[in-house]
């Protein structure tokens, strides 16, 4: 004969070992998610790191043999600060921007005293507010440009590190694609600028 107090006991275990195994399959994938995002932090600040120093290879050269460094664009060094800054007669966003080493592009410098001009991404999210200054541009942005203009627009950012903040969003996002480092752009605009080229 069946004990059914017996059966009863072991169905309970069973369902509370099951809700246990549950839990902890939600918190593994939670903490795989975080790991995830971690890692991509990580790489952000490797290439910014290994950028930095490039530039720091770069300037010792220049100053040792008494060349002029030539990237793309000229650079010189502020002598109050010390902070390399472009030639007055150089195109850039910034007069204290730093070079590409690269792809001779620039690297806009962050305004950390920047208030809010209007309130237009207050209720969005970090990718919902660069979409919509990806499109207003019409080109690829820096994640520091992109934080001047989000904070510009009212964006509140909970991180204490912003940038990777907007790097790793967008990373993670198949709206977007990285066309430089730190430089990113809407994954759509190649295929209609290919489109119009074709047609």
């Amino acid at each position: 004969m069946l004990d059914e107090n017996l059966i009863n006991t072991l169905e309970l275990s069973l369902q509370q070992t099951r809700n246990a195994q549950n839990r902890l399959i939600a918190r593994l994938r939670e903490a795989e998610a975080e790991v995830d995002s971690l890692r991509l932090e990580v790489q952000a600040l490797e290439t910014s790191a290994q950028q930095t120093m490039k530039a720091i290879d770069s300037l010792l050269v220049a100053s040792r043999t008494g060349r002029s460094m030539n990237f793309g664009r000229s650079v010189s060094i502020d002598d109050e600060s010390g902070v390399p800054q472009e030639a007055p007669d150089s195109r850039s966003y910034r007069r204290d921007s730093v070079t590409y080493i690269s792809s001779h592009r620039t690297i806009p410098t962050i305004d950390v005293n920047r208030e809010p001009m209007s309130a237009r991404f207050a209720d969005r999210t970090i990718t919902q507010a660069c979409k919509i200054l990806l499109r207003e541009t019409g080109r690829p942005l820096h994640v520091n440009e992109l934080y001047n203009l989000l904070t510009t627009g009212g964006f509140k950012f909970k991180g204490n590190n912003p940038t990777i903040s907007i790097a790793v969003s967008l990373s993670r996002n198949k709206n977007f694609r990285k066309v430089d480092p730190g430089t990113f752009d809407l994954d759509m605009r190649d295929m209609r600028e290919h489109i119009r080229a074709v047609s």
